[in-house]
């Protein structure tokens, strides 16, 4: 379990092609200070697992599933990553329930930044996501990009533009374009997304409510 305040921005210093797998490993000398093997750390809001430790470094498996379904197949040697080790009990919740069981992608569509005394204060970033994650987010709500807990700004389920791609947009501070990866994000790149699980509770328990009433 995470909250999705990321700890450190971490580097990819090998990619291991292991057949149906990738071997990450993955320089970060925050979430390493106290790594052992088996322990859960989020790499862009993916939980994984760590399988080797050397130094400032850790080696961690991505299942194909995982490829198919996440951004972490787009990672190269030198890819920067938001790192975040499992939340310990009675530590502050700061960010909200974050799982690293990523739904699926989104994709940056724009970057609008904000400017006072001629320096960035912030950049409301929009994205696209999948039509089926649409509809478990709204406005002022929690939403998982890349691993980072943010709130969303504004929700557009049916744009007018023609596309018919659904889109949110989120204000990133400017502790969020410094200490992470979404600081650099450029449009056209791909980016994990985790809906808050209680929206998903929610609907699965409506659901089962209609079905036993039908």
């Amino acid at each position: 379990m995470f909250t999705g305040l990321i700890e450190e921005k971490g580097t990819i210093t090998a990619v291991e092609e292991l057949g149906d797998s990738v071997r990450l490993t993955i320089r970060g000398p925050v979430v390493t200070s106290d790594a052992h093997h088996g322990d859960s750390i989020s790499v862009n809001g993916c939980c994984l697992t760590v399988m080797t430790q050397d130094g400032d470094t850790f080696g961690a498996d991505v299942m194909q599933e995982s490829l198919d379904k996440t951004s972490l197949g787009d990672l190269a040697v030198g890819s920067e990553v938001n790192l975040e080790r499992a939340t310990q009990a009675g530590a502050r919740l700061g960010g909200h329930i974050v799982q690293g069981h990523v739904d699926g992608t989104g994709q940056v569509l724009d970057r609008t930044p904000s400017e006072h005394d001629g320096a960035v204060v912030w950049e409301i970033v929009r994205i696209a996501l999948p039509a089926d994650l649409a509809k478990y987010l709204v406005d002022k709500g929690s939403v998982t990009v890349d691993g980072t807990s943010l709130t969303v700004v504004e929700i557009v389920d049916r744009p007018e533009d023609g596309t018919g791609q659904p889109w949110f947009s989120v204000s990133l501070i400017p502790t969020t374009l410094a200490d992470t990866t979404l600081g650099t994000k450029a449009p056209g790149d791909r980016v994990n997304l985790e809906v808050d699980i209680l929206a998903k509770y929610v609907e699965r328990l409506l659901g089962a409510q209609k079905e036993d009433s039908a």
